[in-house]
């Protein structure tokens, strides 16, 4: 009888092994102080420092069906970004800055220089966001995912000081509504976009948008923004004056605001006060997709919201404008429920 070892199943150890020799260095780069021992230890150690009344913040997502674009393109390099920046940008609202990261990525067959290439991705997303990325999982799963494709995921955990938490109690009416730009669809309604660009268009990703002046599968493919280094700075420098942070994910505007906001407050957004990215416009066309659902499913070129004390808005107007950040006044706290938008234009 023929001998089986576990690598006729599908699964390489040895290929593994190789995955890990690759993306060391990348992990290594993310290190902060606190981080104790280092990869390949069963579990991620962290040291907490310098708090009075530490709270944790902890937050997990994954990138969904956009990875459907990667795998059909053969690019990897971004999704790393996506899988840290849902997770981060979920806990920076809280007020916590991030501190480490972890991440499960899960393959039908190991190809170490694709591992590589989507942790490089990972790391420099962390260091971006400042946290260490302390450990992770590659799973081969033989027989579980279609060759070439993966899935990733990612858990991340921050910190805030507990009289600094940031919660729904500290929102009033008259707080204005800040909006930071997305840079892009980030990494939410792909399946919408996916039905839209592909069945309905009949594009294959690498056509040249005139629009866009890039092909559509660049544009699909541009990473979520990650928002800690814009955002912690101004929490910490305006402390109490923030009211609440909003990161405008799956949901879009109409389920994301009211998370924020006490009972009976809601928000009117004015959408006139940016301009739809065109890539927004350009769905909304080719899908036929009615506004409100266009607001409900995608950021439309708004993926943070600050949520400030009027009195504190010529200061943080003026901080926004020091550090060169693009910012947007886009709405207000009201009395009420639910969230109104008015205007806002698809159309060129």
């Amino acid at each position: 009888m023929t001998q089986l070892t576990y690598k006729d199943s599908g699964v390489d150890i040895d290929a593994g092994n190789e995955s890990v020799r690759l993306i060391k260095n990348f992990v290594r780069s993310t290190y902060r102080e606190e981080v104790l021992g280092d990869i390949g230890g069963f579990g991620g150690l962290f040291a907490l420092k310098d708090y009075d009344e530490p709270i944790l913040v902890s937050g997990t997502d994954g990138v969904g069906t956009k990875l459907k674009i990667a795998f059909m393109l053969n690019k990897h390099d971004t999704i790393g970004q996506d899988a840290v920046a849902m997770c981060v940008n979920d806990i920076l609202v809280q007020g916590a800055e991030p501190l480490f990261f972890l991440d499960y990525l899960a393959v039908g067959k190991l190809n170490p220089a694709q591992v590589a290439e989507i942790v490089r991705g990972v790391a420099n997303a962390c260091k971006e966001s400042g946290c260490a990325l302390i450990g992770g999982e590659t799973a081969e799963m033989s027989g579980f995912y279609a060759e070439g494709e993966y899935d990733i995921a990612g858990f991340a955990v921050g910190v805030v000081e507990k009289k600094s938490l940031i919660t729904p109690a500290r929102v009033k009416v008259g707080d204005i509504l800040i909006g930071l730009p997305s840079s892009g669809l980030h990494s939410n309604g792909f399946s919408l976009v996916r039905k839209i660009v592909f069945e309905r268009m009949g594009f294959k990703g690498d056509e040249k948008i005139s629009e866009l002046d890039k092909t559509i599968g660049e544009e699909l493919l541009t990473p979520t923004k990650l928002y800690p280094k814009i955002c912690l700075p101004i929490i910490k420098k305006f402390g109490d004056k923030i009211h609440g942070l909003i990161h405008v994910t799956g949901g879009g505007f109409y389920d994301n605001i009211p998370r924020a906001l006490p009972e009976n407050f809601g928000a009117t957004i004015d959408a006139d006060t940016w301009s739809v990215p065109k890539i927004f416009k350009l769905l909304q066309s080719w899908g036929n997709v009615p506004r409100r659902e266009m607001f409900r499913t995608f950021n439309c070129g708004i993926g943070m919201i600050l949520i400030v004390d009027e009195e504190a808005l010529p200061d943080i107007d003026a901080h926004l404008n020091e550090n060169f950040e693009e910012f947007y006044k886009i709405g207000r706290v009201v009395e009420g429920s639910g969230v109104e938008i008015l205007g806002g234009d698809f159309s060129d």
